[in-house]
C-alpha cells in the first residue's frame, strides 16, 4: 500500500511539473505602439524600461512597433502594455486613457482609432 501511494505521488509530481509554463529570461516580443516622432520614441522606450524585467526596448516609427527583450520571471508582456498606455500611447492590447493621451505634446498626438 505504501508503494502504491509513493508511485501515485511521484506520478502526480511529474505531471504537475510538466504542466507548468516555462518562463524565458530572454523572451523576444514585438508589440504595436502608436506614435509620431522622436519624443514619442523616448517616451515609449522610457515607459517600457520602467517595468522591472525589461532588458531591451526599441520603438520603430516606420513600423509603429517596439521590439522587446524581457525576463518573463520578473514581468509579463501585459505589464509592458500597461506602462506604455499609462505614458499616453495605445498598444495593440491596451488603449491609453484619454487623460493620458491628452497630456502628450501636440506633435505626439497620433490618430486614434475609434473603439
Amino acid at each position: 500500500m505504501k508503494k502504491l501511494i509513493l508511485v501515485l505521488f511521484v506520478m502526480m509530481l511529474g505531471l504537475s511539473t510538466q504542466a507548468q509554463e516555462k518562463k524565458n529570461k530572454n523572451a523576444k516580443h514585438d508589440i504595436t505602439v502608436n506614435g509620431n516622432c522622436g519624443q514619442c520614441k523616448k517616451r515609449i522606450e522610457k515607459a517600457a524600461y520602467s517595468v522591472a524585467g525589461v532588458k531591451s526596448a526599441a520603438w520603430h516609427q516606420d513600423h509603429q512597433d517596439v521590439h522587446l527583450i524581457i525576463d518573463e520571471t520578473k514581468c509579463s508582456l501585459d505589464d509592458v502594455h500597461a506602462a506604455i498606455a499609462k505614458a499616453g500611447h495605445d498598444t495593440n492590447k491596451v488603449k491609453a486613457k484619454d487623460e493620458d493621451y491628452e497630456r502628450l505634446h501636440s506633435c505626439c498626438k497620433y490618430e486614434r482609432l475609434k473603439s
